[in-house]
């Protein structure tokens, strides 16, 4: 049985899905890990990464560097972090793009949106904010 029907099983319908993505749905796709902290702070993996965040590069050759994150280039899957980048033949200085799938967010910048997003995907908030509203619940208007 195929596990999530909104989605193609076929591998060549996925990649086309995946490189044809609008800017929405390609921030989802760049979502990067929490350092252990903050995950343990908001009871959440995974964040959509954004401008000002504070990041770790944990593979590839930078492996080790921290810095900030000064763009998010969603058409090439990229983000660019402060102080990667190299050198051209003509002395130019270019940002390197680094996949957000290879850094852990050390520190979040939190503004009133990303503060409701960390309450929503809070996973051990109380049960009884979620689900189904029983009919005992609702309140009934008083009948003239």
């Amino acid at each position: 049985m195929k596990l999530n029907t909104a989605l193609h099983s076929s591998a060549r319908k996925a990649r086309r899905d995946h490189f044809q993505a609008h800017s929405t749905a390609r921030r989802k796709i760049m979502s990067a890990s929490l350092d252990k902290d903050l995950r343990k702070q908001y009871n959440v993996r995974a964040v959509p990464i954004r401008k000002d965040d504070e990041v770790r590069i944990v593979r590839g050759t930078f492996k080790g560097r921290d810095g900030k994150v000064t763009q998010v280039y969603r058409r090439k899957y990229v983000i660019h972090v402060e102080r990667i980048n190299r050198e051209k033949n003509n002395g130019a200085t270019v940002a390197l793009g680094i996949h957000p799938s290879n850094v852990v967010i050390t520190k979040l910048y939190l503004d009133p949106d990303r503060k409701a997003l960390l309450e929503r995907k809070n996973r051990s908030a109380p049960a009884d904010k979620k689900g189904k509203v029983q009919e005992a619940e609702v309140p009934v208007a008083a009948l003239d």
